[in-house]
């Protein structure tokens, strides 16, 4: 084999690589990880619901990053929708810092999908904070993310992974539908490690939940516009046991299987919260006093046209 011949083989296979890898992202393949999965992976009963914290999440008050703390500036973040920093407190945490409107429903969205079960990192809002050797020294409002407490070690698909067929996988579902995510790409599917004290020592998490809490549509919605989160139903009726929805983004494969079952227990776990707690999950997002109270009478009655499906879990 010439020296030419072996350089446009190599080239060929480099290319074929490449494809191979386009075709497995768009198809949205997991990461095979070590050792068998089991659903705490995914969900872990809350037990007691209305005892959660929703203010301050699952990383608590004392991981909250305060106004006064100067983080030192390490990268600009430029993947993805909402432009950020990654950056590092003076205790050597890193954190992913998102700014722009996706950073106040995040928080929102990933306080409520905590709440009824689901793994979530710990996520903040920070309406004012300090940069230190960064482009500026008093950047925008920003949704703070701990990354330094856990590894990310792969991506996992909604259709290719452990959990397939299950209720858990698919309350998942219903609970981004039930807060507008139409962003349900591979790519924000992540595989977190963590430390045994914490339960599971692997994760499968859904994070960047920020394109949320507006309308759902093709080829992309919008975020954080009261309006028209208030003007999509929820639940349209069930066809051939299987429930239709009012859901006009992407990834609609996702939703053929889901029964009125699904939805019910999901909402039924949502239904749990306190007032208290709808309240303190949107005032960590910094939500205004008068769009909380918007946004909470509209997903209560998306949680009642869920469990307004009791009786017609095997009808059409």
């Amino acid at each position: 084999m010439t020296a030419i011949s072996g350089r446009w083989r190599l080239a060929a296979l480099v290319v074929l690589a490449a494809v191979v890898a386009a075709a497995l992202t768009a198809a949205g393949a997991y990461t095979r990880v070590a050792g068998p999965a089991h659903l705490d992976e995914l969900w872990q009963d809350p037990g007691d619901i209305a005892a959660r914290d929703l203010r301050w999440g699952p990383g608590g008050r004392a991981l909250a990053p305060s106004a006064d703390t100067e983080f030192t500036f390490l990268a600009i973040d430029a993947v993805g929708y909402s432009a950020g920093y990654d950056v590092v407190d003076p205790e050597q945490r890193e954190w992913d810092v998102k700014t722009g409107d996706e950073a106040q429903t995040e928080v929102v969205a990933s306080r409520l999908l905590w709440a009824v079960g689901y793994h979530q990192p710990s996520v903040y809002y920070v309406p004012e904070w300090k940069l230190k050797d960064g482009p500026v020294p008093t950047p925008y409002p920003g949704r703070f993310r701990l990354d330094s407490n856990h590894d990310t070690v792969g991506e996992w698909s909604w259709t290719d992974n452990p959990f397939r067929g299950s209720r858990q996988l698919k309350g998942l579902i219903v609970a981004n539908l039930l807060i507008n995510n139409w962003d349900l790409k591979p790519s924000n599917n992540k595989i977190f490690e963590v430390p045994a004290s914490r339960g599971p020592s692997r994760w499968f998490v859904v994070q960047d939940v920020g394109a949320s809490f507006g309308k759902t549509a093709w080829p992309v919605g919008n975020r954080n516009r009261i309006g028209d989160y208030e003007d999509q139903q929820f639940v349209l009726g069930t066809l051939n046991g299987r429930v239709q929805f009012d859901y006009q983004g992407r990834h609609k494969e996702l939703l053929e299987d889901i029964t009125a079952g699904d939805v019910i227990w999901i909402t039924e776990l949502f239904a749990r919260l306190t007032d208290r707690q709808w309240a303190d999950a949107f005032a960590a997002g910094a939500m205004p006093g008068e769009i909380t109270a918007r946004y909470i009478r509209k997903i209560k009655s998306k949680i009642q046209e869920g469990l307004a499906l009791r009786g017609r879990e095997t009808g059409t």
